[in-house]
């Protein structure tokens, strides 16, 4: 049965796809270009730990071990916590320990090196550099005293070293960048489409939000959730005001409380907007 299927798999690479009439041969031409690492590109891990580059600086700012080797890449601790993929740090500490006693391993899935062993071959490798005369680099926690590559200062706390894998991914910011003046909105909730292809706006989420509410920027927060979003009549006074010199902006009610409010009475709950005269009667 298997044999068969292959057979069938085999003969379909033969025969090639089905041409279109009157094309002889079909050739596809794939064109490698090779594009250097900047601020903005994206990188990977294989434990889904994702990021993009925020910084690159030169290799004598960057910070240094003991023996004076400098690090190749710093990453952000808070991104092992929430996302709980404690897999890059036991890929870390690993990595250093075969690097420093010249072994491979293999880490299956479900069934992969204890803490215990990961211990055990930590203290293996420190001990495989004292022979060497070397100066003691990383403890059996994994971690070691690195030293600021600006001023040669020792950092106040130990730091997690190791070699881990480290993949480029397409997402590259010189195809994502993007900007927008006035483009096309959505019909339903008068808010900038997305994406570039549609000349879209950049959405703004809650963690933004968030940010920028820890800040303090209330006019900015109130200019980005109104005119720069879905208030339709305060978009054309704002415009109307940069035209005439006068900057006095007034915001006037999102469209997405109107969209709110549509549901709402979808679910027959029968909402009224009271004005400030209605009220005091």
């Amino acid at each position: 049965m298997l044999k068969q299927f292959y057979q069938e798999k085999i003969e379909k690479l033969k025969r090639g796809d089905e041409l279109q009439a009157g094309v002889i041969k079909l050739v596809k031409v794939y064109i490698a270009m090779k594009r250097k690492l900047s601020v903005g590109d994206k990188m990977a891990g294989r434990h889904g730990n994702k990021g993009v580059i925020a910084k690159i600086v030169p290799e004598e700012d960057m910070p240094f071990l003991p023996d004076g080797t400098p690090v190749e890449i710093v990453l952000n601790p808070l991104g092992v916590p929430s996302r709980m993929n404690v897999g890059q740090l036991l890929e870390t500490h690993l990595g250093w320990a075969g690097k420093v006693l010249g072994l491979h391993f293999s880490s299956p899935v479900f069934d992969g090196a204890r803490e215990e062993q990961i211990k055990d071959l930590l203290r293996q490798a420190d001990a495989r550099l004292r022979e060497q005369g070397l100066p003691p680099m990383v403890n059996v926690m994994g971690k070691t005293i690195l030293y600021d590559g600006l001023t040669g200062e020792p950092f106040d706390e130990p730091v997690t070293v190791g070699y881990i894998y480290m993949m480029k991914l397409l997402h590259l910011v010189d195809d994502k960048i993007h900007a927008r003046s006035i483009g096309p909105y959505s019909l339903i909730t008068q808010q900038p489409l997305g994406g570039k292809a549609q000349f879209g706006g950049q959405r703004f989420g809650e963690m933004e939000v968030w940010a920028l509410e820890a800040y303090g920027a209330a006019y900015t927060l109130q200019e980005l959730l109104t005119a720069k979003s879905d208030d339709v009549a305060g978009r054309s006074r704002i415009y109307e005001g940069i035209v005439n010199g006068n900057y006095d902006f007034e915001p006037g009610v999102p469209e997405s409380f109107s969209v709110l409010m549509r549901e709402l009475q979808g679910l027959c709950l029968d909402v009224e907007l009271l004005t400030g005269k209605e009220e005091e009667e």
